[in-house]
């Protein structure tokens, strides 16, 4: 997919570290430890910068201004490596900045001790304007055109421009107006309640997922059709109250025993009408009369 928001000398199309926060949010887990780093504290940040600013606001995770001086570095090493682990633990700080964030999990981070301490003092040492991106300011609501649109492009009604699968293929949304989606990642209904309009806009516009930076790499989505995907993402979290549950399975066990009885009802009608006598048996009477 194609970067909405541009920062001179950080791509988010590709290379993105794997390290990023939001790669677990939508996928609802951790990632494996291990991964390959940048090799310098701004590199590191640059595969933060998705998700979390220094002194520029919050994003989709929080602002990291003044994060060396709310913990020390012997809690922050281990939570920065591993923060599932300390969460796990149960660290009452660490449960408490998991449950202030909607519980959004942050996977492990692959760097050493050494690079995270160096990260650490990157922060710290921030400049007046910050690092990271800025928060999105206010957006024009979407028409009721684009909300229509998001959702054929959701379901695959209408093909992406460049010929990117449907995201219905991995993700569902829970609506009256939808049928089922896939499993394969997290469930979207809610999504802006849990991450908020600019870090949906963030994720559809750069995903950092291994798997949607490959599918889309070659056909990305158009800005129009971000928008739109944005927009119907927003009314479904805005309507999902009054969206009907979603029970397949009662339904289809309803639906087949309603068949099975129109069935049977058919069959009563035609039954005592039917032949009763064997065909060949009729064949050899005629015989035998012609003899």
């Amino acid at each position: 997919m194609r970067a909405i928001t541009r920062v001179p000398g950080v791509s988010f199309t590709r290379g993105l570290s794997p390290r990023v926060w939001v790669l677990a949010v939508l996928a609802g887990g951790p990632l494996s430890s291990g991964l390959a780093t940048a090799q310098t504290p701004e590199e590191d940040f640059k595969a933060c910068m998705v998700c979390h600013t220094v002194g520029r606001g919050r994003l989709v995770g929080p602002d990291l201004i003044g994060i060396n001086d709310r913990r020390d570095q012997a809690w922050l090493i281990p939570y920065i490596v591993s923060s599932q682990t300390v969460i796990n633990s149960g660290d009452e700080y660490a449960v408490k900045i998991f449950e202030e964030n909607n519980k959004l999990v942050m996977p492990d981070s692959g760097l050493s001790e050494a690079q995270v301490i160096a990260l650490l003092e990157y922060i710290k040492n921030a400049p007046a304007e910050g690092y990271g991106l800025m928060p999105a300011g206010p957006t024009n609501p979407a028409t009721a055109a684009e909300i229509a649109l998001g959702r054929d492009l959701f379901e695959g009604q209408v093909s992406l421009t460049n010929g990117g699968p449907a995201c219905n293929s991995c993700h569902d949304v829970t609506g009256d107006f939808l049928i089922g989606g896939g499993v394969l990642a997290r469930e979207l209904t809610k999504v802006f309640s849990r991450l908020g309009g600019p870090g949906v806009r963030a994720i559809i516009g750069s995903p950092p997922f291994p798997v949607m930076q490959k599918a889309y790499e070659d056909r990305p989505l158009t800005e129009d059709e971000v928008n739109a995907l944005v927009g119907f993402l927003e009314k479904s979290n805005t309507d999902q109250a009054s969206h009907m549950p979603r029970d397949t399975g009662f339904k289809l066990a309803l639906t087949g025993i309603l068949g099975a009885a129109l069935l049977l009802a058919m069959y009563s009608m035609f039954w005592p009408t039917r032949k009763r006598a064997s065909v060949n048996q009729a064949i050899y009477d005629r015989q035998v009369k012609s003899i």
